[in-house]
């Protein structure tokens, strides 16, 4: 594979196909036409009939692939990949209050799980406490409801820190839970240089593709840059953002999409950093990213080498960074909950069982499966563990990792990836044509070709030009759901009586001292990260902190795009 395709070679390849299409093609199409004119992804780029050495014209193996471990690092960000040890399983969970998650994640843990992966419910990510008027209703629905560090400690009891990853799905208030996690780690005994996990801090993301964002972009971009320092210094281990294609893909990107405005994020997040004062190196290797694993196999496997290729040559050749450490993209998967259906809810095992062998054929670092109830529910307790048994499954009994990078070479999975690499490059020198992705964020030009994207997936679904086994096709009869899982409408009272009781035991000196500090730190230009913890130690709430920000920082009121 190489330049050698090129000349008498590449000419054989032609000859020989147009005699094939000739002699043996056209007589059974003629016969029996293929099932449609136009074959696609899931991201609308056609599928070839069949891919030759012809499609890997210009395509240097030791440029453009090279080995594990190794710059481009195509195939992967590690030698052995997982002959040394398997991805890390991480099942994303959080439910009603701290008390209920602690137990889910020591069930997990029982069972296999080598992660945890905390879900926050809504009041938590957008900085309000469970007593005020805007959390009504929403406390620990979505995730667990956190409200100071007391929530915290009950959170990871009897979980031992120093020897548990942790990754915690939060952004606007991402310096507010990483500080309570640094504070439970000292009170285990845990220094916060042994500490590892991720929080996913990304902010632009909300501001594109979800909406729980506070802040204005400037103020949230310092937190993110003054995170970036803190952890530098204090929690080396920690990986300090997760830059989050997961999200923009549920709402409905292409592939070349999600690779795009991810690694568009993930540039200005790098030249926020250095803007700020950092180096490139003193921060790059602690990067991570988060992509979603969607239904078009061959595509999704290429979607991830591509995205790894890409953001190598980005941070050597645009950025400069000189530790090879800084070049790899090391990321999560998290199979598509977009994907998933309530009618005929276990067709929902095999999806996600599909989606998942692709993000290990695409070489991820960790992985979420999704429970086949999530389109109805929280998952059950059952279905959580189906989920986590599928990845065992492949871990184990697949040998799909025993090999590393094992669609290399294959003629379509080195074309897709070739093409989706070049797609998004387009992308991004559109944005930086506009100025950054702030810019192209801000005139909506990201949130709009998203939504143009996902109106035709939806038209092809309606149409049945895409069929969805179950949804638009093969259709039954089916009963009410089973057992679903519920949170307790009690558990928003209990909540709000332990966060009164907290406000009346607490230090009120000391809680007054940490916020006048807090709010200091806001208005001036040292990190922030040192007074919020000291804040989070005096059991201020994550609404109290957020409220300090608020007053300083302002609020975001993002723009309708059309």
């Amino acid at each position: 594979m190489a330049a050698k395709g090129k000349g008498a070679g590449a000419s054989r390849i032609r000859e020989a196909r147009r005699r094939w299409e000739k002699e043996v093609l056209s007589p059974v199409t003629a016969r029996s036409p293929e099932r449609r004119e136009r074959f696609e992804s899931t991201s609308g780029k056609e599928i070839e009939r069949l891919y030759t050495p012809e499609h890997l014209e210009g395509i240097d193996y030791l440029r453009d692939l090279g080995f594990p471990g190794e710059y481009p690092f195509t195939r992967g960000v590690q030698p052995t990949m997982y002959r040394g040890r398997f991805w890390t399983m991480r099942q994303y969970a959080g439910f009603g209050d701290a008390r209920e998650s602690n137990k889910r994640y020591r069930y997990l843990l029982e069972h296999g799980q080598t992660g945890l992966s905390v879900a926050f419910d809504l009041p938590t990510q957008m900085g309000y406490d469970s007593d005020q008027p805007m959390a009504s209703g929403e406390v620990g629905k979505v995730g667990v409801a956190i409200d100071s560090l007391a929530d915290m400690e009950v959170l990871f009891d009897r979980i031992p820190l120093g020897k548990v990853s942790t990754s915690m799905t939060i952004n606007s208030t991402a310096a507010i839970l990483l500080a309570m996690y640094v504070a439970v780690g000292e009170k285990q005994g845990v220094p916060a240089d042994r500490l590892n996990g991720t929080i996913q801090n990304d902010i632009l993301k909300e501001y594109i593709a979800r909406g729980t964002y506070i802040f204005p972009p400037a103020p949230s971009m310092r937190l993110i840059t003054d995170i970036f320092a803190f952890c530098k210094d204090r929690v080396p281990r920690w990986n300090t953002i997760s830059i989050s294609g997961y999200h923009i893909r549920e709402a409905g990107s292409t592939a070349a999409q999600e690779i795009a405005f991810t690694l568009a994020n993930g540039i200005a997040y790098v030249q926020a950093a250095i803007d700020a004062g950092m180096t490139v190196d003193s921060f790059a290797s602690r990067l991570a990213f988060f992509f979603n694993a969607h239904n078009t196999f061959l595509e999704e496997v290429a979607k991830f080498r591509a995205a790894r290729r890409l953001w190598a040559r980005i941070m050597k050749e645009r950025f400069k960074a000189k530790d090879p450490r800084s070049w790899m993209l090391r990321f999560h998967t998290q199979t598509a909950g977009s994907s998933l259906t309530a009618q005929q809810p276990d067709n929902n095992i095999v999806r996600v069982t599909i989606q998942a062998l692709a993000a290990v054929l695409g070489g991820t670092q960790s992985l979420h499966t999704n429970s086949r109830d999530e389109a109805l529910s929280l998952p059950t307790e059952d279905s959580v563990r189906i989920a986590l048994r599928t990845q065992q499954v492949i871990a184990h009994e697949s040998g799909a990792g025993d090999t590393v990078d094992p669609l290399a070479g294959s003629y379509c999975v080195e074309a897709l990836t070739a093409s989706l690499e070049r797609e998004a490059a387009e992308y991004l020198g559109k944005i930086d044509r506009m100025g950054g992705v702030i810019r192209a964020i801000d005139a909506g030009y990201v949130q709009k070709e998203i939504q143009d994207a996902a109106y035709r997936y939806q038209q092809e679904i309606e149409r049945k030009d895409r069929i969805i086994v179950g949804l638009n096709e093969f259709e039954v009869r089916e009963d009410g759901p089973g057992k679903l899982l519920t949170v307790d409408p009690g558990i928003e009272k209990a909540q709000r009586k332990r966060l009164a009781e907290l406000r009346r035991k607490r230090d009120r000196s000391a809680l007054g001292a940490a916020l006048a500090s807090l709010e200091k730190a806001c208005r001036g230009k040292g990190n922030v990260m040192p007074p919020i913890l000291s804040a989070v130690r005096a059991y201020a709430t994550i609404g109290e902190i957020s409220d300090v920000m608020r007053g300083v920082f302002g609020v975001y009121r993002g723009k309708a795009t059309v």
